[in-house]
C-alpha cells in the first residue's frame, strides 16, 4: 500500500523549520489531510477484515525492495501518487489499484448542490475506486470479481544516449516534456526517425540526413530529420492525451487503448528554419513500430517525466530514442473510464 504524503504533512515540517508560506490556509489542508487518513484507515480495515497480508509505505520512502512477493499495489492519494508507484512497476508484470483519497465529490458535497467544488482536490482520473466506495470496491478486486476492470496501458519507453553512457529512463504512463530547464530559453533538437540497419562492420546511411547511431549496440539510420527551435515537445501515451496534451498544449484526443504515442512540438519557429517544413509535423503520432530520435543540441536540457517530481538532466550533444515499447501497465479501471 502506497501512501501519499500529503500537503499539510510538508508544510507542517517546513513550519518546524520555520520555512512554510505565510498565506497558507491551515485549516483547509488540514481538512483534507484528516479525508486522507480517513481514507487510509478504512482501507486498512477492509484489507484486515478479509485476511490480507500487506505492507505500507509512504509514497517518497517507496523503494524497488518493497516489490519483493507482492500480488497488487494499491497507491492511496490521487493521480500523483498512481502515477509515482507505477514508475516502480517496470516490469508490468503486478497489477496497480489507485484510490482516490480525497474525491471532488463527497457525501456533503452531494447534499449541498450549490456548493462551489474545490479544484485543489484530486480528479482521480487514475483511480479505480474512492474513498467513498472502497468497502465495496476492494473486496471485488481482492476476490478476483473486478478481472473485466483491469486493463493493459501503454507506457512510453524513453533512452537516452549521452558521450559515455546510455540510460534506459522509468516507463512514463502519462508524457515526457522535453525541454529547456528555463522556460524563458529556446529549446534546440534536431528530430528524424531512426531506420534499423543490417548488422555491417561499417553501416552507411541510406535515408534523409545520413546520420548513424546506435542503442545498445544496433546501428541505426536518423531518417527524415529536421532542425528544431521551439519551447519543447511534448510526448504522451492515450492514456496522458487527456492531460496536460490536451489541456494545455493542445494536442489531438486519442482512443484509450491506442498503442500509438502522440508528440507536439511547443511553439516551433518554423519561420525561422531554412528547411522545407510541413506544418504538420508540429503535432503527428508515433505509430507501432517507430522510433523518434532527438539529438539534444542546447547546452542544457530536461527530461520530465509524468509531471515535475522525476527528471533527467541533458547535455548538449546527447541522443535520445523515444518508442512505445515499454512494456504496458496492468491498472484497473473504473466502468465509466473502460473503452467502449
Amino acid at each position: 500500500v502506497v501512501i501519499k504524503q500529503t500537503a499539510f504533512e510538508e508544510y507542517s515540517q517546513l513550519k518546524l523549520r520555520g520555512q512554510a508560506p505565510k498565506a497558507l490556509r491551515w485549516k483547509r489542508l488540514e481538512q483534507r489531510y484528516k479525508a486522507h487518513k480517513q481514507c487510509v484507515n478504512d482501507l486498512l480495515g477492509v484489507l484486515r477484515q478479509h485476511q490480507v497480508h500487506f505492507s505500507c509505505v509512504n509514497r517518497v520512502e517507496l523503494d524497488r525492495q518493497h516489490l519483493a512477493d507482492i500480488d497488487l499495489m494499491v497507491a492511496v492519494g490521487g493521480d500523483g501518487t498512481v502515477l509515482s508507484a507505477a514508475h516502480f512497476l517496470d516490469h508490468g508484470t503486478i497489477p496497480l489499484l489507485g484510490i482516490n483519497s480525497d474525491p471532488n465529490v463527497s457525501l456533503e458535497d452531494r447534499k449541498v448542490t450549490k456548493k462551489v467544488v474545490d479544484e485543489r482536490r484530486s480528479h482521480g482520473a487514475l483511480c479505480y475506486s474512492t474513498a467513498i466506495d472502497l468497502t465495496k470496491s476492494v473486496p471485488s478486486v481482492l476476490y478476483g470479481e473486478s478481472q473485466e476492470h483491469l486493463t493493459y496501458r501503454t507506457r512510453i519507453r524513453c533512452k537516452v544516449k549521452s558521450t559515455f553512457s546510455e540510460t534506459r529512463l522509468v516507463p512514463a504512463l502519462n508524457d515526457l516534456l522535453i525541454a529547456n530547464p528555463s522556460p524563458a530559453a529556446v529549446s534546440r533538437f534536431r528530430m528524424g526517425w531512426l531506420h534499423q540497419l543490417e548488422e555491417d562492420t561499417n553501416p552507411k546511411a541510406q535515408h534523409g540526413y545520413g546520420t548513424i547511431t546506435r542503442f545498445a549496440g544496433i546501428p541505426y539510420d536518423v531518417e527524415k530529420s529536421l532542425n528544431v527551435w521551439s519551447s519543447g515537445m511534448w510526448v504522451c501515451t492515450s492514456t496522458g492525451a487527456t492531460a496536460a496534451m490536451a489541456a494545455a498544449a493542445g494536442g489531438q484526443p486519442m482512443d484509450l487503448m491506442s498503442k500509438d504515442l502522440q508528440y507536439l512540438i511547443r511553439e516551433h519557429m518554423m519561420e525561422n528554419s531554412n528547411e522545407e517544413i510541413d506544418g504538420d509535423v508540429n503535432n503527428a503520432m508515433v505509430h507501432s513500430g517507430q522510433k523518434m530520435h532527438l539529438r539534444w543540441n542546447s547546452q542544457k536540457g530536461r527530461i520530465f517525466i509524468d509531471g515535475s517530481h522525476l527528471t533527467h538532466n541533458l547535455e548538449l550533444g546527447d541522443e535520445i530514442l523515444i518508442d512505445n515499447e515499454a512494456p504496458p501497465l496492468q491498472m484497473f479501471v473504473p466502468k465509466h473510464r473502460m473503452p467502449k
